[in-house]
């Protein structure tokens, strides 16, 4: 996928947050935000599937070891989201980890539990 189709795609994924965000508001588990995003996504025709299990390597070998995307948009981007008081820096690390295993480019961490989503949205890129 081009740089600019991301881009695009990714405005989509703010707006379907967003929408989201408008509809259940802040408050909730992050399993609901899961399910209301998925079905948002499909009701605009964003192909994605959730809980993707992805090996971990070192060194190019198996570990045995697992780690968990919440949600692959379009099999191209990553999104963890949180349901939070406050954002803690691991989450960063993590998010970073996600794109750096997973070799995607970009990816989103999203807090609903904020009372405007633009304050819990954040991007971060990969070799974008």
């Amino acid at each position: 996928m081009t740089r600019e189709n991301l881009n695009i795609l990714s405005g989509k994924i703010l707006d379907a947050c967003i929408a989201v965000h408008k509809e259940i508001g802040p408050g909730l588990l992050e399993s609901v935000y899961e399910y209301a995003l998925l079905k948002e996504f499909e009701l605009r025709n964003i192909g994605a599937i959730n809980r993707v299990c992805l090996e971990l390597f070192y060194k190019g070998l198996p570990t045995g070891k697992f780690y968990e995307i919440d949600i692959l948009v379009e099999g191209e981007i990553v999104i963890e989201l949180k349901a939070v008081e406050n954002m803690h820096p691991v989450f960063d690390a993590q998010m970073i980890s996600y794109l750096k295993l997973s070799n995607k480019r970009l990816g989103f961490l999203v807090n609903f539990n904020v009372p405007k989503l633009k304050d819990g949205f954040r991007r971060f890129v990969n070799n974008f």
